[in-house]
């Protein structure tokens, strides 16, 4: 009886797989990268000792640009930015003149280039999400928190907003952001700083399924064959001691579907950046290390 069970369990979920063809295997499925982490903490006594999640990467004329959070508890409680770049999305090397910010608290980053200028969404301390701008992505200037109302027009409830994650399209912003990682929630903007909510519920939500049971937080959002992705990080433990990256896939960025093969990476890797540079997919996962995954087609 139990193998009848199975057999029908495995049916209906490959069932459910191929009756949706928005999940395409190059954005999907992953083999690891034999020598990973590709980039970690110094485990030196320097600032960045270790890092954090989450990492962003952008890949710009040849070149891979990471911006990173650097911690050592002994030298400072202070969560500081970082900068890497690298030629292979391999082999890294260190800016020179890191941490590019010496008072700001900036963590789980999202980078995007708009108009030749940088915005990076970022938590602060508090996890209270805040807005940089750059001309190059190294000379960073703090524009100070976002401010994000209900539908109603009213502030959102007190409490921390963060792991920021922004999509432009046609000149529209889009953010996406959780509360305590309870789920994620979908604001639009015209200015980067005052957002407004599309509705007053997450666009995604926890569960049912165990691996996204006790905590969702949005990492990147693409635009891949006229669909949207969200990849995001969850866990499946109410302790959080174990992260997971995912996928869903959208028509519209508000109704979202999960990938019902989810996770994508187990493993405590997490916090993934899918990474398309004109020669072959990859996927970065941010926390607790950058590792990196090869598309498997």
């Amino acid at each position: 009886m139990k193998n009848i069970f199975l057999i029908i369990m495995i049916f209906l979920t490959l069932s459910a797989c191929s009756s949706d063809n928005r999940f395409p295997p190059e954005i999907t499925q992953f083999v690891a990268y034999e020598h990973n982490p590709v980039f970690a903490g110094t485990g030196k006594d320097t600032w960045d000792k270790m890092i954090r999640e989450r990492g962003y990467i952008l890949f710009e004329n040849g070149l891979c640009r990471l911006w990173y959070t650097g911690y050592n508890d002994s030298l400072s409680a202070k969560r500081l930015l970082g900068y890497a770049e690298s030629e292979d999305g391999i082999h890294w090397q260190r800016y020179k003149d890191n941490p590019l910010l010496k008072d700001d608290w900036v963590e789980d980053m999202c980078v995007v280039k708009y108009r030749q200028r940088y915005y990076m969404f970022a938590e602060g301390d508090g996890d209270i999400a805040h807005l940089l701008i750059s001309n190059d992505g190294i000379k960073w200037q703090e524009k100070g928190s976002l401010k994000i109302f209900q539908t109603n027009g009213e502030p959102i409830s007190a409490g921390p907003f963060g792991t920021p994650t922004v999509f432009i399209e046609n000149g529209k912003f889009h953010l996406f952001y959780e509360r305590n990682d309870l789920g994620i929630w979908l604001a639009t903007s015209n200015d980067f700083i005052n957002w407004q909510n599309v509705q007053d519920e997450a666009v995604i939500k926890m569960g049912p399924q165990n691996y996204d049971r006790y905590a969702v937080a949005a990492d990147q959002v693409i635009k891949y064959k006229d669909h949207y992705y969200l990849y995001y990080h969850a866990t499946a433990f109410k302790s959080w001691k174990d992260w997971s990256t995912n996928v869903a896939v959208s028509d519209d960025l508000i109704h979202w579907k999960k990938f019902p093969r989810n996770p994508i990476i187990g493993d405590n890797k997490s916090s993934g950046i899918l990474l398309i540079n004109g020669k072959d997919i990859r996927l970065y996962t941010m926390h607790p290390d950058v590792n990196l995954y090869f598309n498997q087609e």
